[in-house]
């Protein structure tokens, strides 16, 4: 089975040949405009490559026309659908940031660098993001800001958190 990443999802169509208007999956909304193709589906089990034949930024939101959504009756068959890319297709992101998939599975190390648990999942919070952990036999939620996060390194496979008792 390939790997695949959500970056977007079909929210409705737009006009009558076929335009489908974007929600973003992404913090980078010019990847739209740059990209050729997308894996697209109900979910990653079930998808369709379809090459963009044209794309288009307005509001925060992304407009698309795909190969093989030429109507607006298909373009309503398509709402709800999501937009999927390669590892490969993957914006690089800059230094210092990470992609949500990267983090799970991060050994967690506490200020003492003994290992106390794993991260499970990045969950979306309206202030910001919480990482949760599973943390000897039980999940806590941490929030993902820097007055707990001391480190994180992708590459050796752990995140330092500091203060890790205030949570149990």
């Amino acid at each position: 089975m390939m790997e695949l990443y959500l970056v977007g999802r079909i929210l409705k169509p737009r006009g009558l040949k076929g335009e489908v208007k974007i929600l973003p999956i992404t913090d980078y909304l010019d990847s739209f405009l740059e990209r050729k193709f997308y894996h697209v589906g109900r979910n990653e089990d079930c998808t369709v490559l379809r090459e963009v034949l044209k794309s288009e930024i307005r509001n925060a939101n992304a407009f698309l026309l795909l190969e093989g959504i030429d109507s607006r009756e298909k373009a309503e068959e398509a709402v709800g659908s999501m937009l999927y890319v390669t590892p490969e297709e993957l914006v690089s992101l800059p230094e210092n940031r990470a992609y949500l998939h990267e983090l799970k599975g991060l050994e967690i190390v506490n200020e003492s660098s003994a290992r106390v648990g794993t991260v499970l999942d990045v969950l979306k919070m309206p202030a910001h993001d919480v990482y949760e952990i599973e943390y000897r036999g039980r999940r806590i939620l941490v929030p993902a800001v820097e007055e707990f996060v001391e480190e994180i390194s992708i590459e050796k496979g752990y995140m330092v958190l500091r203060r890790l008792d205030e949570f149990l």
